[in-house]
């Protein structure tokens, strides 16, 4: 697959009313936001059986039923995550027993309305003793089946990224990865460029908290149904060094002519072995904050100037650059 180098992440329109959710969102504003980021050129759509327990999967299907042909976009999802629907506020169990990936599969193609998923990813290690060997043998034989394009691993370390290349090709790796957490450019990056497998980076904007436009009364206001108000990066000491980031970042994006949020985007890419970036928007109008990040270009004294903002302020851990 011939993917743009930013795509669409659809992990905040799956709404209020879970464990990792992010608020009340409205379906409609998901809909408009994915429509308006396909029309603008962005040819992937990452999302989850998980976010929002099924329901970001059903609205990424609603935004896509016009498109058709080579107008419609990749959509690549994740599966191995358990939930309770008795219990939505419990976190899902991370399970990799080979019946229980199938059944992800097949509700993941119910949901998304397709007959084939273009990329499907184990989105964490699984927890119910299966071993990596057991649940990627699946993985490739659902390729082999046809049910899936393409199989990846999500969240996955070195040591388990080997195990499964053993058993059969990992087509794809989805790392966290961002100015403020960088130690995949350490390890699982070089080891995926290594053995042709492609990166899609996640949360390369850390949430929100890279964009330009959060601030502390923002994440003073975040309600309990958001995830980032109990998360040390949002809170205490963590929020005031990631805000002061932003501010010596402003000055490096004002003369690339981009924003914050672009900028934070495009340092991910940099990176040897990073393919893309998953970048998430919940409207229209904060999807022209990053598009640009796919055609910057950043120089060595941009590196520069942006490793020496990240060490003034401490902000995360790993390589401050490629």
């Amino acid at each position: 697959m011939d993917i743009t180098r930013v795509g669409f992440g659809a992990w905040a329109i799956g709404g209020a009313d879970w464990a990792n959710g992010w608020g009340a969102q409205d379906d409609e504003e998901s809909v408009r936001a994915i429509r308006y980021a396909v029309e603008a050129g962005v040819n992937w759509i990452d999302t989850a059986g998980v976010y929002g327990l099924g329901h970001s999967e059903e609205v990424v299907a609603r935004a896509l039923r016009d498109f058709a042909g080579a107008d419609r976009p990749y959509v690549f999802t994740k599966g191995g995550l358990v939930w309770d629907e008795s219990d939505r506020q419990r976190q899902s169990d991370r399970i990799g027993a080979p019946a229980s990936i199938r059944r992800d599969v097949e509700s993941s193609l119910r949901r998304l309305e397709v007959e084939r998923i273009d990329l499907f990813q184990m989105h964490w290690p699984a927890e119910d003793g299966t071993p990596v060997e057991e649940y990627w043998q699946t993985f490739r034989d659902l390729v082999d089946e046809g049910k899936l394009r393409a199989a990846g691993l999500s969240n996955h370390d070195v040591k388990q990224l080997e195990a499964a290349e053993a058993v059969g090709h990992v087509d794809s790796l989805q790392p966290p990865f961002s100015l403020i957490r960088r130690d995949a450019a350490a390890d699982v990056i070089p080891w995926s460029a290594e053995h042709v497998t492609g990166v899609i980076v996640y949360s390369p904007m850390a949430s929100g908290l890279l964009t330009g436009s959060f601030t502390a009364e923002r994440a003073h206001a975040l309600g309990d149904d958001d995830w980032r108000s109990r998360s040390p990066q949002f809170t205490g000491d963590g929020l005031r060094r990631n805000l002061a980031l932003v501010e010596d970042l402003r000055p490096i994006a004002e003369r690339k002519g981009v924003t914050v949020a672009a900028l934070a985007v495009a340092w991910t890419l940099t990176f040897p072995g990073v393919t893309a970036a998953i970048v998430g928007a919940r409207r229209p109008s904060q999807i022209d904050g990053w598009l640009p990040a796919a055609g910057l270009r950043l120089d060595d004294a941009d590196l520069d100037d942006i490793a020496a903002a990240v060490t003034a302020h401490g902000a995360g851990t790993g390589p401050l650059r490629p």
